[in-house]
Parts: structure tokens; C-alpha cells; sequence
């Protein structure tokens, strides 16, 4: 299956050069240069993956990002940012985004990402039940008192909502799909993150205790279990240890 990644950038000779890497790559490309454009490519559907920049002409980055998420589009999105913007990456990541990559960036370091996010929507997208939580036919996942809506990426405890960042919902939706089985560090960073993941390997417990505090904190029964020396599992309805 050829997947179609669209490109939201406005200097010509990036996009030309990602058009060009990622055709090589067996991708099909759609190209926007300005915001307003891309917002409307975006809206239109038909892709898969899409990389956009934060600073584009007519409407910016993050304002395309906030309007697709807000008009149901759940697709990955990565930004291209600015080495320097920080502020900027920290509001695309609240938005939706899935991840970012920072200009000037190696294409070998972007193409792992993206093989990584499409395994992960199409992991989602099948949303196993093999060695996992249950699926139900509105493309619910259930654990214990928890429910995650594949489709629309909602995550619910009980009746309380609970708020994930993309990457916090791919890591619960992984430590689900293998529910009752002890998963290392090294294979959720490899599955997760990619296995050209470049970054700290402490990532993975600083997510850990991220999801702990939004899924299992104010309630007896704990998810979220570490067996010390080995890595993490999901259990069901289990106490804490």
C-alpha cells in the first residue's frame, strides 16, 4: 500500500528536496507552499501523513494544526520547526501534534519518523485484539474501567475524560494491545518511537509517569504496573504494587 504524505511548506527548496526523498522512499507526495492552502489539502483528506511548518504565509502552522484537530482530522501530523522555537513545539505538541523535527534536520532522521507514525496509525487502525484489551464494534479498547476510542483517540476512565497527548495515547494504546504481557523499555521505545529513535532512553519512564498520573492516580485499582529490572505491563483491575 503507497502512502500519500502532504507537504505544508513554504520554501521551495525544502519542499523540493522532501518531494524528492520521499518519492525516492516510495511515497506519494501532495504539496501546499502557504497555510491557507494546506489547511484546505488537509480538510480535503486523502493523506496519510502530513509535515507542516510553523511559519507559513497567509495562515501559520500551528493554526492549520489546531483547525484540522478541531474538525476531527486524526491523522499523524509532524511539524518542521525553527532549532530555537520552543515555545512553538510545546504548543504544536498540546494541539495534536505527533511529533516535530527541527530545520536543519537529516532525511534519515525524518524518514524513521514517519515509517514509525504510519506503523502506529496502522497498528490503531486494525486495533488487535490478540494478547490485548477488547474491541468492540464502535472501535472501543476496554480495560478494566478504562475505554479508548480508536477512532475518534478519546480516552475515558469511569466517566472522567481523560486529556493525552498523541504520543501518551500511542503508548497507552501499545501497553493495551499487549495487555498482561511485561514489555521492556527497549521494545516500547523500539515500537513506540521508532527503532531509529534519536533521543534519551529515559523517555520511556518520563511517559510512564505521565500516563500514571492521568489513568491510574485517584484510583485504587492501578493499570499501570513495573516489574523492576524488567520493564511495564497493563494488567486488569489489579491493585497497586
Amino acid at each position: 500500500m503507497t502512502h500519500t504524505i502532504l507537504v505544508v511548506e513554504d520554501e521551495e527548496k525544502i519542499g523540493r528536496i522532501l518531494q524528492l526523498e520521499l518519492e525516492h522512499e516510495g511515497y506519494a507526495v501532495l504539496h501546499a507552499n502557504n497555510g491557507r492552502d494546506g489547511l484546505e489539502m488537509g480538510l480535503a483528506g486523502g493523506w496519510d501523513l502530513m509535515l507542516l511548518d510553523i511559519m507559513l504565509p497567509e495562515l501559520n502552522g500551528l493554526e492549520v494544526l489546531r483547525r484540522l484537530r478541531q474538525n476531527g482530522c486524526q491523522q499523524p501530523v509532524i511539524l518542521l520547526t525553527a532549532r530555537d522555537a520552543v515555545p512553538d513545539r510545546v504548543s504544536g505538541l498540546d494541539q495534536g501534534a505527533n511529533d516535530y523535527v527541527t530545520k536543519p534536520f537529516a532525511i534519515e532522521e525524518l524518514l524513521a519518523r514517519i515509517r514509525n507514525l504510519l506503523r502506529m496509525a496502522s497498528l490503531q487502525k486494525a486495533a488487535p485484539e490478540a494478547g490485548g484489551g477488547s474491541l468492540a464494534p464502535d472501535d472501543e479498547v476496554h480495560v478494566d474501567s478504562l475505554t479508548m476510542n480508536i477512532r475518534t483517540r478519546q480516552v475515558k476512565r469511569e466517566e472522567h475524560q481523560i486529556e493525552l497527548t498523541p504520543k501518551e495515547f500511542d503508548l497507552l494504546f501499545y501497553l493495551i494491545s499487549h495487555q498482561g504481557e511485561v514489555l521492556s523499555r527497549e521494545k516500547i521505545l523500539s515500537e513506540v518511537w521508532g527503532y531509529d529513535f534519536i533521543g534519551d532512553t529515559n523517555v520511556v519512564d518520563v511517559y510512564i509517569r505521565y500516563l500514571r498520573q492521568k489513568v491510574d492516580q485517584g484510583y485504587s485499582c492501578k493499570l499501570i504496573h513495573t516489574l523492576r529490572g524488567v520493564g511495564y505491563l497493563v494488567k486488569n483491575g489489579e491493585p497497586s504494587s
